[in-house]
């Protein structure tokens, strides 16, 4: 069909890898106009809705007597807490993973290339100083976690 579209604009024949590359470029341009939104709205909408049961959750502790205020204000300590606990890991993970991959360039290019072409080998330390940076940051600058 896109074929014979094409030859009524062009008036002309049409190679027949044209129709295979019309579809793949709609198709590629379809999944980031429509796909990726809807999974972005989806995944929002479940955060509003676990917030707003949490909130929910806490208000009604609150609300039943002395006690239940108590375990609100502990309830949300916690999970402050598991939730710093959770970020500084990434960090640390991410630190450490930006490390073998600068070590494990550093190595490739520098079999890859041989010493006689100068140092290219050494951008494997870009990687390699980021991964130290946040391993850094994460053991020694971070505020501890109680």
């Amino acid at each position: 069909m896109t074929n014979l579209a094409l030859h009524l604009i062009n008036g002309a024949d049409v190679p027949g890898g044209m129709g295979l590359w019309l579809f793949l470029s709609v198709g590629a341009v379809s999944l980031f106009v429509v796909f990726i939104p809807v999974v972005s709205w989806i995944d929002n909408r479940r955060k509003e809705r676990e917030a707003f049961y949490k909130a929910d959750t806490i208000r009604r502790l609150a609300e039943a007597s002395g006690d239940g205020a108590k375990a609100a204000i502990q309830l949300m300590r916690e999970q402050d807490r598991l939730s710093r606990i959770k970020t500084l890991e990434g960090v640390k993970i991410g630190g450490i993973i930006n490390l073998g991959v600068g070590v494990g360039l550093t190595i490739f290019l520098r079999a890859l290339l041989g010493g006689g072409q100068g140092s290219p080998y050494l951008c494997g330390m870009i990687p390699g100083f980021v991964g130290i940076a946040m391993l850094t940051y994460s053991l020694f600058l971070a505020a501890p976690v109680e």
